[in-house]
């Protein structure tokens, strides 16, 4: 936005005229009250939380109308004139800025408060005076523009197109018609505004009205377009409009289905094997391993016996009956899930898994002290007072009521089963990525925390880590001596896990 003291610098460097008229000041298409108030400050203003004064513009630019004068004998023409005067301490670098000698001055605020100009309006005088300086013809100019428009549209022109179009109308249109289209022109341009028609060389011959209406029409018929909407478009020329589509889509769906058909196996019959599919190395089956190296190539039967029977059928070579081995019972058995066995009931314990590792806050050693009773008590206090460390225990949430909720707090998910990975609602990370290692989900951390709820403790004066950052992690701040305020952390944790419980983990009990 355009603000007075910078326009004021550029009419005063570009040495362009300044209007005053009145009680206004103008810059070309700007206007500005004589006391409007700049954004150069005031010597001396502003300081210690004083209030701010600035030189209004109808005081710099009177500076820079005297100019030339002394500053004593500026500051009683100045007070003779009754307009405020520029003080000593500023004139030179305001008048330094003014001139263009520097870009920028020291008391320029700029975020003082600025006014918006008025746009001037050009007046009856400014319009005459461009009016005035547009060029001038003679009469005798005039007259040579109309006779040369009327030698254009006279000579070779006239002779040829007009005597197409006067025998074209003939043979087309009566007498009477032709005098009927006439008078109706006529009548049009009576109320139209007056012009010269001879400008154009039409004159009032209806012949060459019609031709020039005809080429008018036919430019503006050229360059029309049709209006397109969401009505237009769904519009079809066809008269058929529905069976093409029936057609199209009745096409789409046997394409689709004869792709589909020939992705499909057939059915091919399995082979029965006479010998079962070995699943892993046996000592007992050494057989499949050995070739044709036994027989030496000789059609002997390995797996023949002679069992049952008799001499003369064996030395005659009846046909004897090979008798296979018992083949086992393939058929894949079903195992059971573990914590799911049949005639138990599934347990609808939550699950919280806290870190195995001594720099962490949270631990088997103090996560009963923080979660159930809500007082943060160190690893090392724990320590202190003989606690002994276990691998998993059962923490009671006391709720609102007075009944409880019993939570199963581990530290070592290497044991928990494919059932027990369902309940797991919630999880406390350091920081590293390879706590996850070995977990569910490749051990993605990214993927562990978008099914499982995810916390991190830590002093309120730590830094959080990069990763704890990029990760969809709680962080509970804690303070190491204000001891009060650990109800309210450990609260909060409760309430971001009930909320995550409520939309993801309904069949468990909490």
């Amino acid at each position: 936005m355009a603000d007075p003291l910078s326009i004021l610098r550029q009419y005063n460097v570009n040495t362009k005229e300044i209007i005053t008229k009145g009680d206004n000041i103008i810059f070309g298409e700007f206007s500005w009250p004589k006391t409007v108030k700049t954004n150069y400050l005031v010597y001396g203003s502003g300081k210690d939380g004083g209030p701010k004064e600035y030189y209004s513009l109808e005081c710099l630019l009177f500076l820079l109308k005297h100019v030339s004068l002394a500053h004593p004998s500026y500051v009683r023409k100045a007070a003779a004139e009754n307009i405020p005067v520029v003080r000593r301490p500023d004139r030179r670098e305001l008048l330094a800025y003014l001139s263009g000698e520097t870009s920028t001055a020291a008391s320029i605020d700029k975020s003082a408060p600025l006014e918006i100009p008025t746009q001037v309006k050009r007046t009856v005088e400014d319009a005459s005076d461009s009016t005035a300086k547009k060029p001038r013809y003679d009469e005798g100019d005039v007259q040579k523009i109309k006779e040369h428009l009327a030698l254009r549209f006279d000579a070779p022109k006239k002779s040829s197109i007009v005597g197409n179009i006067d025998r074209s109308l003939s043979e087309a249109m009566s007498i009477e018609k032709i005098a009927a289209i006439k008078a109706k022109r006529l009548a049009i341009k009576r109320t139209m505004i007056k012009e010269d028609d001879d400008d154009f060389g039409l004159g009032t011959d209806i012949r060459t009205m019609l031709e020039f209406d005809i080429d008018v029409t036919k430019d503006i018929t050229t360059k029309e377009r049709q209006w397109r909407t969401r009505t237009t478009i769904l519009q079809s020329t066809g008269k058929q409009f529905a069976a093409s589509i029936m057609g199209l889509l009745k096409s789409i769906r046997a394409r689709e289905e004869g792709r589909t058909r020939a992705t499909l196996p057939h059915p091919v019959p399995t082979p029965v094997s006479r010998v079962p599919p070995s699943i892993g190395y046996s000592r007992y089956d050494q057989e499949r391993f050995r070739g044709k190296e036994e027989t030496e190539g000789f059609k002997i039967d390995t797996m023949r016996t002679y069992h049952g029977m008799s001499l003369k059928s064996v030395t005659e070579g009846g046909g004897p009956t090979n008798k296979l081995p018992p083949q086992p019972d393939v058929t894949p058995q079903v195992k059971p899930v573990p914590g799911q066995q049949s005639g138990k009931k599934p347990s609808r314990t939550p699950i919280i898994i806290v870190p195995n590792s001594p720099t962490s806050l949270i631990t088997m050693l103090n996560v009963k002290d923080l979660l159930q009773d809500m007082k943060f008590v160190s690893n090392e206090e724990k320590r202190a007072q003989g606690t002994k460390r276990e691998s998993e225990m059962l923490i009671q949430r006391v709720k609102d009521g007075g009944f409880t909720v019993p939570y199963r707090i581990t530290d070592n998910p290497s044991k928990l089963s494919y059932a027990d990975w369902d309940r797991v609602v919630a999880v406390f990370a350091m920081g590293p990525a390879w706590q996850f290692k070995g977990w569910p989900y490749d051990g993605n951390p990214v993927e562990i925390f978008n099914r499982i709820c995810g916390f991190h403790i830590k002093y309120e004066e730590m830094k959080v880590d990069s990763n704890i950052a990029n990760w969809a992690v709680h962080v509970i701040n804690l303070s190491r001596v204000r001891r009060h305020l650990d109800r309210a952390r450990f609260l909060e944790f409760w309430e971001k896990l009930d909320r995550f419980l409520l939309f993801n983990k309904t069949h468990l009990r909490w």
